[in-house]
């Protein structure tokens, strides 16, 4: 067991400079105190480490043994101490991301993108979970922070609210005329509806607002993402529910229309999620700053 570093400090500077006085200059320590160290470790070790010379000092076999371990130790602390400047700096480094398929597509993609480009050394991980995996993977420090859909109430978390999502119901052209009056959720309901399986944020919001409304949502068809929906619905295949922000293009273009509802569903907000107390890496302090 190392009893010293400062001993072995002391030791590497006089065995490179062959003085006790130089070795006290490169320290900013009196001479006295580096032969007060070098007797300490001779002392530990059980045997002289140099001799004197009218040159100054010189290693003995078993101080030029220690010296080769020593001068490695020595350059791997330096080499350590570069990494964490240049990890300081992001020329380096890991970012570790938890986040659900839709929120790393249409939410976090563009970031990561602008992220890379500016500090393309450092090393990004996505991880693919809903928002109770991500949040697990949070605690079990496998992710530096979570991309999650909100509400979350949880004290080991510090949460930052971030965008505001609207689910929506959009059909192609071949429901046209289904989006022209508001409909009811009873009316909604008859419709062949696409949505998202069983587990997934929307889904849940989406249930658990048309069950206040005294109706129960029976999709014909359930998909793995909001891509998929999308493209279903393109074709005339249901109506979709999905996330207004994330297909803003398609109804722009007229790709897919949205259907108007007498109540409609309640914003969600996207959260950004992070183990309370816990601090973060230089680079993951930068992401989380680049997402609004």
């Amino acid at each position: 067991m190392i009893e010293n570093m400062e001993w072995y400090r002391a030791f590497y500077e006089v065995a490179q400079t062959g003085s006790f006085s130089k070795a006290a200059e490169r320290l900013f320590i009196t001479q006295p105190a580096v032969s007060h160290a070098i007797k300490q470790l001779e002392f530990r070790l059980g045997g002289a480490l140099f001799f004197r010379t009218s040159r100054g000092v010189k290693l003995t076999a078993e101080g030029e043994v220690l010296l080769k371990f020593v001068s490695q130790a020595h350059h791997f602390l330096e080499n350590g101490e570069k990494k964490i400047a240049e990890m300081r700096k992001l020329m380096a480094g890991e970012v570790k991301i938890g986040a659900g398929d839709t929120l790393c597509r249409y939410y976090l993609l563009p970031y990561l993108e602008s992220f890379h480009r500016d500090h393309p050394n450092v090393k990004i991980q996505v991880t693919n979970r809903t928002t109770r995996e991500t949040v697990a993977l949070l605690k079990e420090g496998r992710i530096d922070f979570g991309i999650v859909n909100l509400p979350i109430d949880d004290r080991q978390l510090q949460i930052r609210e971030s965008i505001a999502l609207h689910d929506c119901f959009v059909a192609g052209p071949a429901h046209s005329a289904t989006a022209a009056l508001p409909l009811s959720w009873e009316q909604l309901a008859r419709l062949p509806l696409l949505m998202l399986e069983r587990g997934s944020s929307i889904r849940r919001h989406a249930d658990a607002f048309a069950e206040r409304q005294g109706v129960r949502l029976r999709p014909e068809i359930e998909l793995g993402s909001i891509e998929l929906i999308v493209q279903f619905a393109r074709i005339g295949l249901g109506v979709g529910c999905v996330i207004r922000e994330f297909v803003a293009g398609e109804l722009a273009d007229g790709t897919l229309r949205e259907l108007p509802l007498e109540e409609a569903l309640p914003a969600r907000r996207v959260g950004l999620v992070t183990l309370r107390d816990v601090p973060l890496s230089a680079a993951a302090q930068r992401l989380l700053e680049l997402l609004p």
